[in-house]
């Protein structure tokens, strides 16, 4: 009797399962969509699609615009980021207008495939159903790139998607995301929703549970990107490291300001997405990220490192960075008030440090010089006092990088 009990219940799996597989790998089969839209209809689409940073995912470092191939690299795998032209076989060529807003709000592609939250309909769902169309106008009007992104590299179960149901319970709300400032102005109003849902900065910036879900309870409070780490943004933590909100602006608009240059994966933020936005905009961000009434900036302090570690600085840094640490322009940024080395958490001033930096482009004709990484040069010990001596002399935060911390953060 047990043994014909057990082997119902593998029966009832395995056609549960068989089914779910079939419900969730069907693609869609609707006619291919002919939009027609307003020129005045696709330019704010066109627009929208550059404040919800959809190029920096969706197009590969080799692709052609929108063609997805983009790795996402995750604790669980590689997830590679979906075509989102118009090809009728391989991107949203079949899908209408509720497709679109369904995928992009609830994380659920036509006609029932469910997404993985690395697009992060998260935060999307937010999104307004004015926004969304006008994304799909756009997206739409953009030529059809028949190219199929590769798969994903996920150990099962997690390679079935069905598990997404599951999670979506779990993890999935329509409830708008926790504030992470306080304010009520028509600037902080727009930039909590430029912030919150179009820029998703949530998604990098808030920590992640074992099952990949945000933390709502430390909202902006910083994430792992892997050998780098978003920082905390919430309105003290950006004053400790000396931002207002007039240099949060310039950044926005620019991507380099007193505090430094974007780097690693805010950099793609900015030159594919930021800076092409209105100033009005880049400041609503700046005013939401801060609050109506931000905390004043603390002044850096200024200290003095250790002997080691200046040393070191002189001999393989000062070049670039200028002995005082004043930086060069066109070339490297400024150590005095850099906000990694503000930053209370070391990790990526001890990762640019090891893995350097590529050359960057800005606008406004801007540049930074590529950095070399010292991982072959300098051991641990000589890092370390590098590290120590840069955070105590430019950063006013205490010397207490060891050794063993290098050597963890090498062999990430």
């Amino acid at each position: 009797m047990i043994k014909k009990i057990i082997l119902w219940l593998i029966v009832i799996i395995v056609v549960v399962w068989a089914a779910l597989f079939w419900y969730e790998s069907r693609k869609p089969d609707g006619p291919v969509q002919k939009v027609t839209a307003s020129d005045q209809e696709i330019e704010r689409g066109r627009y929208l699609t550059l404040a919800g940073d959809c190029a920096a995912c969706h197009t590969a470092s080799d692709g052609a615009p929108m063609a997805g191939g983009y790795p996402v690299d995750t604790p669980f795998g590689t997830i590679y980021s979906s075509n989102i032209t118009p090809s009728a076989d391989f991107g949203i060529g079949r899908w209408t207008k509720d497709d679109f807003y369904r995928a992009v709000t609830e994380g659920i592609s036509p006609p029932s495939r469910n997404l993985y939250p690395a697009m992060p309909y998260t935060s999307y769902k937010g999104l307004t159903r004015e926004d969304s169309d006008a994304i799909y106008s756009y997206l739409m009007s953009r030529p059809a790139v028949d190219v199929a992104p590769p798969a994903n590299t996920l150990p099962f179960p997690l390679n079935q998607r069905m598990a997404m149901m599951g999670w979506n319970l779990l993890f999935f709300s329509d409830k708008p995301l926790p504030d992470s400032s306080q304010g009520s102005s028509p600037d902080w109003l727009r930039g909590r929703y430029l912030v919150n849902v179009l820029e998703h900065c949530a998604e990098c910036h808030t920590p992640r549970g074992m099952m990949g879900q945000m933390d709502l309870d430390n909202i902006m409070k910083g994430g792992s990107l892997g050998k780098f780490n978003a920082p905390d943004i919430t309105p003290d933590a950006l004053a400790a490291r000396g931002w207002t909100t007039e240099d949060l602006h310039q950044f926005f608009m620019t991507g380099i300001a007193p505090q430094g240059s974007a780097y690693s994966d805010m950099h793609p933020v900015i030159y594919l997405s930021s800076q092409h936005l209105t100033s009005e905009d880049n400041k609503a961000i700046a005013t939401y990220l801060l609050g109506d009434n931000p905390p004043a900036a603390v002044p850096a302090k200024v200290a003095t490192g250790n002997a080691q570690g200046r040393q070191i600085y002189l001999e393989t840094c000062s070049g670039c960075h200028a002995y005082d640490g004043a930086g060069k322009p066109h070339v490297a940024v400024a150590m005095k008030g850099n906000s990694t080395l503000r930053d209370t958490d070391s990790s990526n001033l001890i990762t640019v440090i090891l893995e350097g930096l590529p050359e960057q482009q800005f606008p406004n004709n801007e540049s930074m010089q590529s950095m070399p990484g010292f991982a072959g040069k300098l051991d641990d010990q000589q890092i370390s006092n590098l590290v120590n001596f840069l955070r105590v002399e430019w950063g006013g935060q205490p010397a207490d990088v060891i050794p063993e911390e290098i050597k963890a953060h090498r062999d990430k």
